[in-house]
């Protein structure tokens, strides 16, 4: 059974950094695309990252140049790390991972930026 853990969340400041992990198991992670959703609250989810499993990496336009996504396939995690944070990236984040015609989601990990 597939698993995805997300951690990392917090409450940081406006203009701070948090760094998000996800821990996957049950499947073999090289194989998996990945990704890094957000939903605010009253708004759909929508795409933050994402990462092939080549490496290939999309971003959404209004994180660019703030947000890194990475992969570790050893240790079957990505990460999502955020910086220059702002208050409307407040939301839950979610861990997505998709293999053949399959998607998995994790429990989402609490994002508060203050201003």
């Amino acid at each position: 059974q597939v698993q995805l853990v997300e951690s990392g969340g917090g409450l940081v400041q406006a203009g701070g950094s948090l760094r998000l992990s996800c821990a996957a198991s049950g499947i073999i992670f090289s194989n998996t695309a990945m990704g890094w959703y957000r939903q605010a609250p009253g708004k759909q989810r929508e795409l933050v990252a994402s990462i092939t499993s080549g490496g290939k990496i999309n971003y959404a336009d209004s994180v660019k140049g703030r947000f890194t996504i990475s992969r570790d396939n050893a240790k079957n995690a990505v990460y999502l790390q955020m910086n220059s944070l702002k208050p409307e990236e407040t939301g839950v984040y979610y861990c997505n991972l998709k293999w053949s015609t399959y998607v998995y989601w994790g429990q989402g990990t609490q994002v508060t930026v203050s201003s």
